[in-house]
């Protein structure tokens, strides 16, 4: 969801690929590598764009899809202790193109990278009231960071994501006297949002990404917090997204909500919001039924009301703080509240993203559960930065 302009994460992804062009001269020779070339004018034209539905196969496309500028891989999660002790966390891994695959050129060395990696490692702990968020970079070479599909493995140093036995997943990271070690099962198996996971976010062609959940990841393993281990249990929910240009000329920002909920159903909501206020007709939404079934929401289809706000003490940005949601053909009424208001990563691009508790009702029935919400563009616009 970027444009042709120079953003945070291009300066770096360039200084890294600089970094890794030069390191590529001087490096052992371990087999062809390709590293960026120099080329003159506008690059961004020779990425691929997502222009329609894809015929997607699984594990194949669990992997990496080099030839879309950015791309990621997005676990959030809800955990408990046996004694009710409430955790929630993220761990994501973003891929960044540092020149389109023609421009790459072979280079014999395991330093050069045409692939940049990002990551963030977020932590809230509810009971101390305390939230810790980390960032890495790095190249995609030398074995530092990457991603692949099979066997399923994404990394970047030592947190990382990988294939588990009996199907499942393990997941690992720490920083600063954090950390988390989990297994996930698929409970739900993929959902494909929009059109078979082509996810228009506006009007022009290649303004889209391929958009695919795993919605219902059963959680289990440890938190540790200052030393000490907490065995936990909860859910997961996994977002793996790519493509070029997603946002929209006039696009700012988004608000974008997962939730799991307990009549076993999952919810999914995205806004795009406007530079000059309201909300971008390409808004939408997946319902995902306990059965499996799914149903597409447009943005006539529900609707999201702010009922409080918080503003950061960290950048002085002023985000919304608890939701109304309403999805009228499916008798979805609830009310969202962060577990922590300030669950704010100051990163690269600052950006709110915590852990959420859910109450309301289904057709008149009780309904509850947990997710996450992300805000960005509140305390800069993301307009040039995915």
């Amino acid at each position: 969801m970027r444009s042709g302009s120079i953003d945070r994460f291009t300066r770096l992804a360039v200084i890294l690929a600089i970094l890794a062009v030069a390191a590529a001269g001087c490096s052992p020779e371990t087999g062809a590598t390709r590293t960026p070339t120099a080329t003159s004018g506008p690059l961004s034209d020779a990425y691929s764009r997502v222009l329609g539905p894809q015929s997607l196969r699984f594990p194949e496309d669990d992997g990496p899809h080099e030839e879309y500028l950015t791309e990621w891989w997005y676990y959030t999660g809800n955990l408990d202790t046996a004694d009710g002790r409430h955790f929630g966390f993220q761990l994501t891994f973003f891929r960044r193109a540092a020149v389109p695959q023609e421009y790459l050129q072979d280079r014999d060395s395991a330093w050069a990278a045409g692939q940049i990696y990002l990551a963030h490692f977020a932590l809230t702990d509810v009971a101390g009231g305390q939230f810790h968020a980390a960032e890495r970079f790095s190249r995609g070479a030398a074995g530092l960071a990457g991603a692949q599909a099979d066997p399923y493995r994404v990394w970047l140093e030592n947190w990382s994501v990988e294939a588990g036995p009996g199907g499942g997943y393990l997941l690992k990271a720490s920083d600063g006297g954090r950390a988390i070690e989990l297994v996930l099962k698929d409970a739900r198996g993929r959902t494909l949002h929009g059109d078979g996971g082509y996810s228009r976010k506006g009007p022009d062609p290649g303004n889209a990404s391929t958009y695919i959940s795993q919605a219902r990841l059963e959680a289990a393993g440890t938190v540790m917090v200052d030393g000490v281990r907490h065995e936990v249990s909860g859910l997961a929910w996994m977002d793996h997204e790519y493509g070029t240009s997603a946002l929209g000329p006039e696009e700012i920002g988004w608000d974008w909500f997962s939730m799991q909920l307990d009549d076993g159903s999952e919810l999914m909501l995205f806004q795009l919001r406007r530079a000059g206020g309201g909300i971008s007709l390409y808004s939408s939404g997946t319902l995902v039924e306990p059965d499996g079934t799914t149903v597409h929401l447009g943005v006539n289809d529900f609707t999201i009301t702010v009922d409080d706000r918080w503003t950061s003490p960290h950048s002085g940005a002023e985000y919304p703080a608890a939701w109304t949601v309403e999805v009228p053909s499916a008798g979805i009424v609830i009310e969202i509240e962060p577990y922590l208001n300030d669950q704010e990563l100051q990163v690269s691009f600052v950006y709110w993203e915590g852990a959420v508790r859910v109450e309301g009702s289904r057709d008149g029935l009780a309904l509850s559960g947990s997710g996450y919400v992300e805000l960005t563009g509140y305390a800069h616009s993301m307009q040039g930065e995915f």
